[in-house]
């Protein structure tokens, strides 16, 4: 199939790119790598009259680190995000996120922006922006605001991002100290869209105990999760007082909304979300308790 009839327009700011999305409404779109987007459009899953083509603006593009945060461009692909020694040093759960991601042709074309936009239940990069506490700029006719990661994501495919506004960047808190970090997840094939997994964040005190930890798990809701009750039970615990099996048992806990589709049942990516989660928190656990 192909694309139902649209209008192409490829602003050059991301003003000229609020000012069209205000003034073309519902029926317009924002078109960044087009990994996810023209698929889509392809299989007629979706149709708008007006596509606004984000891909070339470079002021969205770019990585900065700062003192305590690090600022990645939502325009900036995936590939670059990956390649990114600042990336590897200052955020280690994104960097090791990234290559789970499709294959290396997605990544050369797809943005950080676009897949955090798209909001896909089974997407990696969801579930690490939840897990670090990052924070999302969004750039609208009416100025720039900051969104925090437990309110951007709003359902399946959905995101605080209005229909008039731009995706603009998304700020990773840096963690210093004892720190350990994992993303672990099951897919029938590498790039395939993941049955479970999980990112975790944590951090060791000297005592040996856990002072914070980000356990969020993608591939089990409408949305990536954030493990609360894991991470309650995690904190100010050693090692002996709680383990892996502990924290993916938590994590999966109560959870009502599991999909079940032809890769398997809700109860079995219940069982798969659990083991998986153990194995992310016992890699990022064992890893800060080395340094």
């Amino acid at each position: 199939m192909k694309p139902a009839p649209f209008d192409y327009h490829r602003p050059s700011t991301v003003e000229e790119a609020v000012e069209m999305l205000g003034a073309f409404g519902e029926g317009a779109k924002v078109l960044a790598g087009g990994q996810s987007l023209v698929p889509m459009l392809a299989l007629r899953l979706a149709t708008f009259e007006h596509l606004v083509d984000i891909g070339r603006i470079e002021a969205l593009r770019g990585i900065e680190w700062g003192p305590d945060r690090l600022r990645v461009g939502a325009g900036t692909t995936q590939a670059t995000v990956g390649r990114s020694a600042d990336v590897a040093a200052a955020a280690p759960l994104l960097a090791r996120a990234t290559p789970l991601i499709g294959h290396f042709q997605i990544r050369s074309r797809g943005t950080i922006g676009g897949s955090l936009a798209h909001a896909d239940p089974a997407a990696e990069y969801p579930a690490v922006a939840l897990a670090l506490d990052a924070e999302f700029e969004i750039s609208g006719a009416s100025g720039r605001r900051t969104v925090a990661a437990s309110d951007f994501f709003t359902g399946r495919w959905s995101t605080a991002v209005g229909d008039d506004e731009v995706l603009a960047g998304i700020s990773f808190p840096v963690w210093n100290g004892r720190c350990g970090f994992a993303v672990r997840e099951f897919a029938r094939r590498h790039g395939d869209f993941a049955i479970a997994g999980a990112a975790v964040a944590v951090e060791v005190g000297d005592d040996g105990r856990v002072r914070r930890c980000g356990i969020s798990t993608f591939g089990l809701g409408p949305t990536a999760l954030r493990a609360t009750a894991a991470e309650s039970a995690a904190v100010g615990a050693s090692p002996d007082d709680i383990g892996p099996d502990d924290i993916g048992r938590l994590a999966v806990a109560g959870l009502d909304s599991i999909p079940a589709d032809l890769h398997g049942s809700a109860e079995y990516r219940r069982r798969v979300g659990a083991a998986i989660t153990a194995a992310a928190w016992h890699g990022a656990l064992e890893e800060a308790l080395r340094d």
